[in-house]
C-alpha cells in the first residue's frame, strides 16, 4: 500500500471516528441504539470477511462462536459474582478461541462443499447444546444479561446508560477492526490472500498451509466471539437465535451487500442491512422475503457488492480528471 492510500485511508478511518463521538450529541437515543447494533455486527462481518473474502473458506457455521461468546458472557456475569464487565469479555473472547481452535482442527481437513456443509452440521450441534442444557443456556426461554458497572479506578462509569455504552463499544470496537485491519497487511495477511489465490504453489514454496488455514480460523472464531459478548450485553439479553442459522445467515447478507472485495465492504454491508432492516420491518411482518430479495439481486447483478459500486465510481471520477487534464495539457501545447 502507497503512502498515497495510507494517508487516505488514515483521514478517513479518522473521519469516521469524529463523526461517531458526535453521534449522541446529534440524534436521540433510538439512533444511538441502532449505531451501537451497527458497531456490533460491524466486527461481527469483518470476522467473517476474513474467512470468506481472504481465505475463500465459505462458512455456514459462523453464528456457533458468536452464539458461544454471547452465551459465556451471559453465563460468566450470571454465576460469577463481582466479574467486571471487561472480565467477562476477556471470558468469552478466550473460550471462543479454544472452541475456534477445536473446531477448525476437526473442520479444516476439508475442503469446499464439505466444509461448508460440516460447519453448518457444527452449528446445528451449537443449537442443539443451547436449547437442551436449559439449567445453563435457559434454553428457548434465553438468558437476561446484566451490565456491570465499568470501575477505572479513578472513576465508575454506568453501563446501563446508553450513551456510554455506546463510547465502550466504540473505543473497544473500533480498536478491533483497526487491528484486523493491520493483520489483513501483515506477512500473515498477506500469506491468506495467496493461499486463496493458489495453495499448490504456497505448499511448493515451504508453506504449511493447514496452521495458516488453522490460525486463521480460530482468530476469527474469537473476534465472532467478542461480537457476540458485545451484542448480549448490549441487548442485555441472549437466546438461541444468537446461535442459529439465521444468523450465519444475518453474517452473509451483510457481507454479501457490502462486498468482499474490501476491508470496509462488510462494515459498509452491516450498516446498510441495520437500517434497512430496520425500516423495513416498521413497514411489513415479511421483511425477511424482502431482505431475501434484495441479496439475490445483489449477487446476479452487483457481485462485487456496494464496495464494488463506490470503487467504480471512484475509478470513473479519476478517469474522468485524468482525461480532463490530458486534454488542458494537448491545449496548453498548441
Amino acid at each position: 500500500m502507497t503512502q498515497k492510500n495510507m494517508t487516505t485511508l488514515g483521514l478517513s478511518a479518522l473521519f469516521l471516528f469524529l463523526v461517531a463521538v458526535v453521534v449522541p450529541a446529534w440524534f436521540p437515543p433510538y439512533q444511538v441504539m441502532l449505531v451501537t447494533e451497527v458497531i456490533v455486527f460491524s466486527l461481527y462481518a469483518v470476522s467473517y470477511n476474513l474467512l470468506l473474502g481472504y481465505s475463500g473458506l465459505l462458512s455456514f457455521g459462523h453464528a456457533m462462536f458468536f452464539g458461544t461468546g454471547a452465551y459465556t458472557t451471559a453465563v460468566a456475569l450470571g454465576h460469577i459474582p463481582g466479574l467486571p464487565i471487561y472480565g467477562a469479555i476477556i471470558i468469552s473472547v478466550l473460550v471462543t478461541t479454544v472452541v475456534g481452535f477445536l473446531v477448525g482442527g476437526l473442520l479444516l481437513r476439508h475442503k469446499g462443499s464439505y466444509f461448508a456443509l460440516l460447519t453448518l452440521a457444527f452449528n446445528a450441534l451449537f443449537y442443539a447444546i443451547a436449547t437442551k442444557w436449559y439449567t445453563i443456556t435457559g434454553g428457548d426461554d434465553g438468558l437476561s444479561v446484566f451490565r456491570p458497572d465499568l470501575n477505572l479506578g479513578f472513576v465508575r462509569l454506568n453501563m446501563a446508560d446508553i450513551t456510554t455504552f455506546y463510547f465502550f463499544t466504540l473505543v473497544c470496537i473500533g480498536a478491533v477492526i483497526l487491528f484486523c485491519w493491520y493483520f489483513s497487511h501483515t506477512a500473515m495477511g498477506k500469506t491468506v490472500l495467496l493461499m486463496r489465490e493458489n495453495e499448490e504453489r504456497m505448499k511448493f514454496i515451504g508453506y504449511d498451509t493447514n496452521i495458516t488455514r488453522l490460525i486463521l480460523f480460530t482468530f476469527t472464531g474469537a473476534l465472532a466471539g467478542l461480537a457476540g459478548s458485545f451484542y448480549a450485553l448490549f441487548f442485555e439479553f441472549t437466546s438461541i437465535s444468537a446461535i442459529s442459522i439465521d444468523m450465519t445467515t444475518t453474517v452473509l447478507l451483510m457481507t454479501f451487500i457490502g462486498g468482499t472485495g474490501s476491508f470496509g465492504g462488510p462494515i459498509l454491508g452491516a450498516l446498510v442491512f441495520t437500517y434497512l432492516q430496520d425500516f423495513l420491518s416498521d413497514i411489513t411482518d415479511r421483511w425477511p422475503l424482502v431482505m431475501g430479495f434484495i441479496f439475490i439481486v445483489m449477487v446476479l447483478y452487483v457481485p462485487a457488492g456496494l464496495s464494488g459500486i463506490v470503487t467504480a465510481l471512484k475509478d470513473r471520477l479519476a478517469g474522468a480528471r485524468r482525461r480532463r487534464g490530458q486534454v488542458d495539457t494537448e491545449g496548453r501545447q498548441i
